[in-house]
């Protein structure tokens, strides 16, 4: 795969923010079929650290660039995103293999209130490839599992053979410090779990509205259905929090693609609470 060419030499110009900054790829995971977890670290200068929740622009040579949760946060400079192949760009990323040049801008947006969470009970559900941007969330909640109260976490996707992390999912219910719950639309052969749409799992959930909070990632008809449920049980709408998911393309609210009634989801979210963006959710084509 041809890369991304690295800076040499005195004509080079300044970098500006929105020039990629070169990463190499150290490390591919195939989570499913479509879906593969990359590890980059930069080639000479790195971007800032993300947070739970960010994003960056990853670009590919010759196919362009996307935006791309960080899926874990790493200390020494790595990025690690999770990216669905939904060609075009993606299946370009996708197919990306050790020694590979990428480019990255960022990291953008805002992030998961996890300080906010401090001393709260906290509801994750996530649907699909939503789990990836949550993914962070899970890890910093277990690093610091006292400051917490009760953690449940719902996952949902089409097939057991869609759910990413298989084995950290195991992890986290064998460790029980999690309340881990797994769910498909549709069961395959030695599939013993629960089958049907997110919300079936949290009709089985304790939760104490007055101490929840919730964040929640998944296609927009899930995060409507699951918001109204937590509300409807009294969880206030300003404790749960979504990520909004838009065709960005510049990232710093300039090319207005991912502009969501009067907010931006590259710069304003893509976490936003749901007293925010509930009524905007149910436009539809906004």
């Amino acid at each position: 795969m041809s890369t991304l060419a690295e800076p040499r030499g005195p004509g080079v110009a300044a970098r500006g923010s929105m020039t990629p900054i070169p990463h190499r790829v150290v490390d591919v995971v195939h989570e499913t079929r479509e879906t593969v977890t990359l590890t980059l670290e930069p080639v000479s200068d790195g971007i800032v650290a993300p947070v739970a929740g960010q994003f960056t622009m990853l670009w590919a040579w010759g196919a362009g660039e996307v935006p791309i949760s960080v899926s874990a946060l790493a200390a020494d400079g790595r990025l690690v995103h999770t990216i669905r192949d939904v060609a075009g760009v993606t299946k370009t990323l996708c197919a990306s293999r050790q020694g590979d040049v990428l480019g990255v801008r960022g990291p953008y947006g805002c992030g998961w209130g996890i300080d906010a969470a401090r001393g709260h009970d906290l509801v994750i559900v996530a649907g699909g490839i939503g789990l990836a941007p949550l993914r962070p969330v899970v890890h910093a909640v277990l690093a610091e599992r006292s400051e917490f109260g009760r953690v449940s976490l719902v996952v949902g996707a089409r097939t057991e053979q869609e759910l990413l992390f298989r084995a950290e999912l195991d992890e986290w219910w064998h460790r029980h410090e999690v309340d881990v719950r797994t769910i498909v639309d549709r069961s395959s052969p030695g599939w013993s779990g629960s089958v049907g749409v997110v919300t079936g799992e949290l009709v089985g959930l304790e939760i104490d509205p007055a101490s929840t909070r919730a964040m929640v990632c998944g296609p927009e008809v899930m995060m409507r259905v699951v918001a109204q449920h937590l509300t409807d049980r009294g969880v206030a709408a300003s404790a749960i929090e979504v990520s909004v998911e838009r065709n960005m393309q510049c990232a710093v609210k300039t090319c207005g693609h991912c502009q969501v009634g009067p907010f931006f989801a590259c710069t304003d979210g893509p976490v936003l609470p749901w007293d925010v963006v509930a009524s905007l959710l149910t436009v539809r084509e906004l």
